[in-house]
């Protein structure tokens, strides 16, 4: 079981698929099933034996490029590694309050290095805490009228597309499909 992460999608709004042309996109492509999960451009899917996974999702962006003009890059993570992850507790003795938000961010292969870890923003609104070749935790903070944005500090770092979820959802994909590392 393997998860689909799009970048800067909502379902439903122009440029962006709906959940039927997003779950279609994937079973035309290959996909034995696929399931959207939230409006964030999240979908989980299966493979038949001796599928890939990342053919599948390139396949179902051309697809959806055709059916609704979407052109964002996805980043696929299987759903066990994200269990054991979330299994992990990475943010166990880290705080986000408020508006303040836990995130992970998505990232494709092969890029920049990240700065030495944990760093901080200047401004105080982003601390990334820990990164590994494929995501980087961060928390958000509320400074003012705004949040850091961990996706966009990260793209203009990296020169590179990323994706970023609340940890929130993450726990939950892994909770609603029942795995556990």
């Amino acid at each position: 079981m393997y998860a689909a992460f799009f970048r800067n999608v909502n379902l439903g709004r122009p440029g962006s698929p709906t959940r039927e042309q997003l779950e279609s996109a994937f079973l035309v492509s290959g996909a034995a099933s696929a399931r959207s999960f939230q409006v964030n451009g999240t979908l989980v899917f299966t493979c038949a034996p001796g599928t890939r996974p990342r053919v599948v999702a390139a396949r179902a962006c051309e697809a959806m490029r055709a059916s609704c003009g979407m052109r964002e890059p996805v980043f696929v993570r299987g759903v066990a590694e994200l269990a054991a992850l979330v299994a992990a507790d990475p943010f166990a003795r880290r705080v986000a309050d408020g508006r303040d938000a836990c995130c992970i961010s998505f990232l494709g292969a092969p890029r920049r290095a990240l700065p030495a870890l944990p760093f901080a923003t200047p401004r105080g609104d982003l601390e990334l805490l820990r990164g590994e070749d494929t995501h980087v935790l961060s928390i958000s903070r509320w400074i003012g009228a705004s949040a850091g944005s961990p996706n966009a500090w990260l793209e203009r770092h990296l020169g590179e597309p990323a994706t970023t979820r609340n940890w929130r959802t993450v726990v939950r994909l892994v909770e609603k499909f029942g795995l556990t590392a």
